[in-house]
């Protein structure tokens, strides 16, 4: 087996280095880059205006990271007065971190649906929930909260954007190198992976590789576009990741 892992740094090439250790053959080729976002410098005023219980949501270690350096910039701390929710365990670990504040997150599958289960999360007329993410992505979790009475606010804290890679050469270079098993993390660089592999090396190549993705609905998006051997890890985390590649 020879992998390639996508997943950008440095969560990507801590994977390929505990791969390497194991004896693997991997490769690391992060599609996607980040910068701080947009709404990084209005994020300390928004948090003092938040009240007594109100939610703050984090999407990502990214966020954790960009957010956290405005914040001490600022000279300030983590309000100690909000409940603070995180999209699975290594974020919300990332945000307890930096924070020393309790942070909830679902215990199953670190994605929308499964946060959005906490008891917690269920009635939440009169709270305002502030959303911590980067650019664009889904909107399922502000729209629910919505529609439990909550007061929605996103704040982009960073910002994703594509390595632009030579897609012949690239994929040439991946075929010959014998990759034949893919770690996938999102629908984005799924899709971006899909439109960098010119036709013949889509057949040829990449669609006949294992792939291994973080949830069902990745998985289902694989399938649309053509995989067959698909994995799902048990989780978004690089723990799971390994497991599903032994």
């Amino acid at each position: 087996m020879t992998i390639l892992v996508t997943r950008p740094s440095p969560a990507g090439e801590e994977l390929v280095g505990r791969l390497r250790a194991l004896g693997r053959v991997a490769y690391h080729a992060p599609l996607i880059d980040f910068a701080p976002g947009a709404d990084l410098i209005k994020l300390p005023q928004a948090l003092s205006q938040l009240n007594e219980g109100d939610l703050v949501f984090v999407l990502s270690q990214h966020a954790v990271s960009y957010a956290n350096s405005v914040i001490n910039r600022a000279g300030l701390q983590w309000p100690t007065r909000l409940s603070y929710y995180a999209i699975g365990r290594t974020t919300a670990l990332a945000m307890h971190r930096i924070s020393s504040l309790p942070v909830e997150y679902p215990r199953e599958r670190e994605i929308s649906e499964t946060l959005l289960l906490l008891p917690a999360l269920q009635k939440l007329a009169g709270k305002q929930a502030l959303i911590m993410r980067g650019n664009g992505g889904r909107e399922l979790l502000g729209e629910t909260l919505s529609t439990r009475g909550a007061a929605v606010r996103y704040y982009e804290c960073y910002q994703r954007s594509p390595v632009h890679y030579d897609g012949t050469e690239q994929s040439a270079h991946w075929q010959r190198a014998g990759v034949d098993t893919l770690v996938v993390t999102s629908g984005e660089m799924l899709q971006q992976l899909y439109n960098l592999v010119p036709d013949y090396y889509r057949s040829s190549w990449l669609l006949c590789c294992r792939l291994i993705v973080v949830s069902e609905r990745l998985a289902t998006l694989a399938q649309e576009l053509g995989w067959s051997t698909i994995r799902v890890a048990d989780n978004a985390d690089n723990d799971a990741l390994m497991r599903a590649l032994q």
